[in-house]
């Protein structure tokens, strides 16, 4: 059985055990500040492109992430910066509302392009003491697979000659001749730009001049 697009897509990538930061010595008694972190890092020795983040959130109120971006050709020079900063997760730290939802981040909702990611932090952040536990769940990392825009179109064509057949859509043109059309019409339109002239195309006009008997009226 041959996976699925989006199986294709996701990263392999390994999600590291909260880190919770104290208040006071760490050798005694010390409270939680209300902040995490949690690092995901990816396979070793190779960099990813990002198209979405997603995960499953669990009494966290508000989350920050950084990625540790590579120059090409230069690994050493790996630096960090901030694509998301406080993204609110619950409606309020306080109450329930969102503590255990779904989100996605999107790679056009981040601050930098997340090209050349080799690690991914997530700072999270709970200011409420009414939660003792809150970290995320189900962290999947999807890549980001530019496609070539002749493979677009091409596709898109391809998805109007697969409409299913439905009793409401009988007597519409076939999807087929529709895609078939376009690509003419398509076609014609790049001839024209192409073959541009600034002549003009009279109707019964031969060099200039026309024959009275055209413009006679029966």
């Amino acid at each position: 059985m041959s996976g699925s697009a989006e199986d294709t897509k996701t990263v392999t990538c390994s999600v590291k055990s909260p880190v919770f930061l104290q208040l006071g010595d760490p050798k005694t008694d010390a409270a939680k500040s209300g902040v995490c972190v949690v690092d995901v890092t990816l396979p070793f020795g190779k960099s990813v492109n990002i198209e979405e983040i997603r995960f499953k959130n669990y009494y966290t109120a508000y989350v920050s992430v950084r990625l540790l971006r590579k120059t090409p050709g230069q690994e050493a020079s790996a630096k960090w910066a901030t694509a998301l900063r406080d993204l609110a997760l619950m409606d309020n730290p306080h109450t329930e509302g969102g503590s255990q939802d779904y989100f996605s981040i999107h790679r056009t909702q981040m601050q930098v392009v997340p090209d050349c990611v080799m690690s991914v932090r997530f700072i999270l952040r709970q200011p409420s003491s009414a939660w003792l536990k809150f970290h995320l769940e189900e962290i999947q990392i999807f890549r980001y697979i530019e496609l070539d825009p002749e493979q677009e179109v091409s596709d898109l064509l391809s998805d109007l000659t697969l409409v299913d057949f439905h009793p409401d859509l009988e007597g519409l043109p076939d999807p087929q001749m529709v895609s078939s059309s376009i690509q003419q019409m398509w076609a014609l339109t790049e001839v024209m730009q192409t073959n541009q002239t600034t002549a003009s195309i009279g109707r019964f006009d031969v060099d200039g001049c026309y024959d009275i008997n055209l413009l006679s009226v029966p």
